[in-house]
């Protein structure tokens, strides 16, 4: 794929290969919003190997889809371990944080309702 991660248009009508729409930047952690409604919100996210995001709360339910690499995911001070294929619900209101074990490549559904 040549087209800029950023400004390549993502059509509603066809097939799309999530992992090819963002690319991992080195030392960093790079989103791509994908869709953003009044309900919810469709993020995607490259960190590159060893990048997290500190802890937080959210006021909302979300979805984390492991669509690439390998993470883990401390939610109320459980960890999580997420691959490839795999899914994660975090709960609202509760203190999350993610840490990339390899380059690793989520969508991030979030539920405002």
């Amino acid at each position: 794929m040549t087209e800029n991660n950023k400004t390549r248009k993502v059509s509603k009508a066809q097939s799309i290969l999530l992992a090819g729409l963002i690319s991992y930047q080195e030392g960093s952690v790079v989103s791509r919003t994908l869709i953003d409604k009044k309900a919810g919100t469709v993020t995607l996210f490259a960190f590159d190997e060893g990048q997290s995001l500190s802890e937080h709360t959210a006021p909302y339910d979300a979805i984390v889809y492991a669509v690439d690499g390998e993470a883990e995911i401390a939610i109320s001070g459980k960890n999580v371990h997420a691959k490839a294929g795999e899914m994660v619900i975090m709960p609202a209101n509760q203190p999350h944080a993610i840490r990339a074990i390899k380059d690793f490549k989520m969508l991030l559904i979030m539920i405002r309702s």
